[in-house]
């Protein structure tokens, strides 16, 4: 057998399981995975003392292109993840212009194409007048149809309920929804306002509060249920909230969630110290609300991980609250959070790993992705539990050049990244000036 590159000597976490093995890869695809393998091979890396496991599938990230380029791009932003063992990314139609016509799409899909470093998928906008570009989607191609409700920009704000039955109704492909209700918020910043003087990032959990996040989720819940949609809700925030889902078999559900790792490291006692750089929607709410995530995720009522990666210009940061932009830069740190969350006995290693690739593959019907199987893509990450690294704002990698962790270190590090068979990062350095990234197809 001939391979373009065998892992030697890896500590595979995968599927439930930690063994020692070998990986063969030829081109894009792992070829076979034994206690060890003997071929001639183009290249060959010795992962002794270190962890693969399939690369990181994020489901929820915002990379700024085009039109919004001052705060991140689609070249920044995935090399940013590459680096932090991200190998698939589906990103947001809240650009400009919002990409709510197919034309716009494919241009998305042709940007990507010539400026990601991870594979890539582009989430449709629904607004409550393009019902028939909706209609259009293929489900094969397009990771899904995002609807804002309570946040959002342009004209991808849906509030009308009978264009959002509509939606519900027609949808071909998997509808995600971002559920905070307009008119709750309202009412709680006004009273706030009239309460107090001053305002700041402290009351942001208040204005955008749980009852805000249920009323909103818990509508696009039952017309899931009224017209059998396929319906997942993004970034949940609120104990309140879990009730709403089922611990279920994941391969059983048509209504899914996910919770995103901010969500589940910080609470609103961070405010204090932090202000508008954790301030994003939904918001970082109690402390008995990140505790209850945790559990919902280990109890299979959450089934995922994602990021909600949202760069900013970090003047704009700065800015009084009701003026600053809400959105946290999270990808490059989003599997050390994760491995903090291990260390410290919430979860065991392969589950995090489900978390962040098995069950995002298994949600979306990703075809070939999200494991480390023989004859799947080989999209994989190395890691070393043990390696700390210490975060600084100027040795981020993100365009927007800051993060809410700047000077801690964690306990962890990622130490390389694959993607379709080709080594991107080794040793946490670039080492190529070219990707082989795809764009991504579901098998429904």
């Amino acid at each position: 057998m001939k391979a373009s590159l065998v892992l030697k000597n890896c500590n595979l976490v995968n599927e439930g399981e930690i063994k020692t093995v070998d990986i063969a890869i030829k081109n894009d695809r792992i070829e076979k995975i034994a206690s060890s393998i003997d071929c001639e091979s183009f290249k060959e890396v010795d992962c002794l003392g270190k962890y693969v496991a399939p690369g990181i599938i994020d489901d929820q990230v915002h990379f700024r292109d085009p039109g919004l380029t001052e705060k991140g791009d689609i070249r920044s932003e995935s090399l940013a993840a590459v680096h932090a063992g991200v190998t698939s990314t589906f990103d947001m139609p809240n650009v400009d212009p919002n990409m709510t016509t197919i034309e716009l799409m494919n241009e998305r899909n042709q940007l990507g194409a010539k400026k990601s470093w991870t594979n890539y998928s582009y989430y449709f906008g629904a607004t409550e007048t393009n019902l028939e570009e909706i209609k259009k989607l293929d489900p094969k191609e397009t990771c899904g149809l995002k609807v804002f409700m309570g946040t959002s920009t342009g004209t991808l704000l849906v509030e009308d309920d009978f264009a959002l039955e509509q939606i519900f109704k027609h949808c071909p492909v998997t509808i995600v929804t971002h559920c905070e209700d307009n008119e709750t918020m309202k009412n709680n910043l006004e009273k706030v306002k009239l309460e107090n003087e001053e305002i700041d990032a402290s009351f942001h959990p208040i204005i955008k509060d749980d009852i805000c996040c249920y009323r909103s989720s818990s509508k696009v819940i039952e017309l899931a249920k009224k017209y059998s949609s396929d319906l997942h809700v993004l970034h949940l925030t609120t104990e309140k909230e879990i009730a709403l889902f089922e611990n279920i078999d994941l391969k059983k559900k048509k209504i899914t969630c996910e919770v995103c790792v901010h969500h589940l490291w910080f609470d609103e006692r961070d405010y204090n110290s932090l202000g508008n750089l954790i301030v994003c929607n939904p918001a970082i709410k109690k402390e008995s609300d990140r505790n209850a995530l945790r559990q919902a995720l280990k109890d299979g009522y959450i089934d995922y991980v994602a990021t909600d990666h949202a760069p900013h210009v970090y003047e704009d940061k700065k800015l009084p609250y009701l003026q600053a932009p809400a959105g946290i830069p999270l990808i490059e740190h989003s599997f050390q959070i994760m491995i903090e969350l291990h260390k410290q006995g919430y979860y065991t290693l392969d589950e995090v790993i489900s978390y962040m690739s098995h069950r995002v593959a298994d949600r979306f019907s990703i075809i070939d992705r999200g494991y480390v199987r023989e004859g799947y893509k080989a999209d994989l990450m190395m890691f070393d539990l043990d390696k700390e690294i210490s975060v600084a704002n100027e040795t981020e990698l993100t365009k927007c050049g800051w993060t809410p962790f700047d000077g801690k270190t964690f306990s962890s590090s990622v130490t390389g990244t694959i993607v379709n068979g080709k080594i991107i990062v080794l040793d946490n350095q670039l080492v190529t000036d070219s990707t082989s990234v795809e764009k991504i197809t579901f098998d429904r």
